[in-house]
């Protein structure tokens, strides 16, 4: 199996970009957007001067919980910067977000509460709502980490939407809203799984 038809089985094809949006990518922003890849495992990053962006993480499910995920992150850390990804909200009919989310909070990852995230799919055409995970190995601000998310949307998730996708996704500000949310999504996965 391909690096890509391993992320195109295991993510949702609201989150999917195509395989020519990658291959776009990996070409022309080679020198800031990566893969790292194994038989066992797929990383898709950008990699800027002030933070990294994880656009997707697979582990394959023979190799989860022999501490692939946790070595993946670990070397992103090592790069001293903040580390920012999008993760789905906790679905309670499916336990694996609260999982993952649990690996992120290990991680000692933050969630962005502040920051309200939707992103309207092109195959779809329905609203994905995302949430925004974060470590900093400084007191990164979540205003910070809004603006490093926006300009994420727009140099990858958007970049050449037009001419791969033959429509352009939504508008930046009408994606990312400043919003005030009570209780933060680690909570809600604990919940999920003391249930």
């Amino acid at each position: 199996m391909t690096w890509y038809e391993k992320l195109n089985e295991y993510f949702p094809i609201e989150e999917m970009k195509s395989k020519e949006h990658f291959e776009i990518l990996l070409d022309e922003k080679g020198n800031i957007y990566h893969k790292d890849e194994s038989e066992d495992h797929v990383l898709m990053y950008a990699e800027y001067e002030q933070f990294i962006f994880v656009d997707y993480v697979y582990v394959s499910s023979k190799a989860r919980g022999k501490g692939i995920g946790k070595q993946l992150i670990g070397q992103l850390k090592t790069k001293g910067k903040p580390i920012i990804l999008e993760v789905e909200p906790v679905d309670y009919e499916d336990t694996d977000t609260a999982k993952r989310l649990r690996f992120y909070e290990r991680e000692n990852f933050q969630h962005a509460k502040t920051i309200g995230y939707e992103k309207k799919s092109i195959a779809t055409n329905e609203v994905n709502p995302l949430e925004i995970l974060f470590w900093s190995p400084i007191d990164e601000d979540e205003e910070l980490i809004y603006e490093k998310m926006k300009k994420t949307y727009v140099d990858i998730h958007t970049y050449k939407d037009k001419e791969i996708y033959g429509e352009s996704y939504q508008p930046v500000d009408q994606v990312f809203k400043r919003r005030k949310r009570e209780t933060d999504i680690f909570e809600d996965a604990n919940e999920l799984q003391s249930t």
